[in-house]
């Protein structure tokens, strides 16, 4: 299987990293700008916490929790998040694509489904999101708490694992090709 961005030439995929990296990044910080009137005792995480309520009394609490006002910093997060689901899926993806470019093997190999994986966790997030957006713009009903639960779960393990690989490429020593 190969990597989803293997189009960009091995000369240019550091420098595109870097440029999205601090794009992501700078992506991340207005998003904790924005997350931040959601921290409440019901939602100690803000949105994380509304997208990992599962079940619709928690999702009502969470959104209880929140004035007419934080209810507006919610749904504007919820679609900010859609400029950041490719940034981030872009900027993982590539950091794997770096890292099995250091290794050959069974290595190198995973490295194309956690590329893969990234875009993956990206439509899952896009999921998620349409689930709290019927929850928060609608009275809460089942099945989209657990909707973006499980979206969210899977997307966080995703992302995690693919964090964890480029990492871990940069880190083992470079194999000689």
């Amino acid at each position: 299987m190969n990597h989803p961005l293997t189009f960009i030439s091995n000369t240019a995929r550091k420098p595109v990293f870097f440029v999205l990296l601090a794009w992501t990044l700078v992506l991340m910080a207005i998003s904790q700008v924005i997350n931040a009137p959601l921290v409440t005792t019901a939602a100690p995480s803000g949105i994380v916490s509304f997208e990992l309520a599962r079940t619709p009394a928690n999702a009502q609490a969470i959104i209880a929790s929140w004035d007419d006002r934080i209810q507006l910093f919610a749904a504007f997060g919820l679609g900010f998040d859609y400029l950041f689901m490719p940034s981030y899926a872009f900027v993982i993806s590539l950091a794997c694509l770096l890292a099995l470019g250091r290794h050959k093997g069974r290595f190198a190999s995973i490295g194309a489904w956690f590329g893969w994986g990234m875009f993956l966790a990206a439509s899952l997030d896009a999921i998620e999101n349409i689930g709290l957006w019927h929850s928060l713009l609608s009275p809460v009903s089942a099945p989209w708490p657990a909707v973006s639960f499980w979206c969210a779960a899977f997307k966080f393990a995703l992302i995690l694992l693919g964090i964890a690989y480029g990492l871990i490429g940069w880190i083992l020593p470079r194999k000689i090709h």
